[in-house]
């Protein structure tokens, strides 16, 4: 298994709110450990068109839940589920969206069935540690085969953006998205 990946800055135009807008070369960094060791992410700081720096997002394949270890930093962990018809998921239709701020030392819970990025709110590098299995079959560092990028890329990204408004992360909807059941906030304006 490679062991180092990064996110490029073209890699991610898939998903961000404003693509074309200028942003750093990378968007951030990957060393992965496996099931035997932790995974670390490092993420840049700065905007892209207003949104702040954040993960590609993905769902899990399977039954796989994750926990994040905030090491160094600020930031927003997006979470969402999406409604499930004839035990199929409709990924433009969320069950339910929690947005939640993080800082060094929390340690924050992705569920099974929950899509989830992680947004550096902050003005330093966001770094975190998690317990994501990727040592599977063809597993790399950039694209690991426990997770599924695809309803994220199609949707250009999840439920909501986080973006930079007087100085403060705040959130926009993306259009795309044509409902979303439930949604916890906390206290981030719209």
């Amino acid at each position: 298994m490679e062991n180092f990946a990064e996110r490029t800055h073209e890699a991610m135009q898939d998903v961000v709110m404003v693509p074309g807008a200028p942003g750093p070369a990378v968007h951030y960094y990957m060393i992965r450990g496996g099931s035997k060791q932790r995974n670390i992410t490092i993420w840049q700081t700065g905007t892209v068109g207003g949104e702040y720096i954040k993960t590609y997002g993905h769902y899990h394949v399977g039954d796989l839940d994750e926990t994040y270890k905030i090491l160094e930093g600020e930031g927003i962990a997006l979470l969402q589920k999406l409604v499930v018809e004839n035990g199929v998921p409709v990924i433009d239709r969320v069950d339910e969206f929690k947005a939640i701020k993080v800082k060094a030392g929390d340690s924050i819970y992705m569920p099974p069935g929950y899509g989830h990025l992680v947004v550096n709110t902050g003005r330093t590098w966001l770094v975190t540690s998690d317990d994501s299995p990727v040592d599977g079959f063809n597993d790399s560092a950039s694209m690991p085969g426990h997770a599924d990028y695809e309803p994220v890329k199609k949707m250009r990204g999840f439920a909501y953006y986080v973006v930079e408004k007087s100085g403060a992360p705040a959130l926009v909807r993306n259009p795309l998205y044509k409902e979303i059941r439930s949604e916890i906030l906390n206290g981030l304006s719209q």
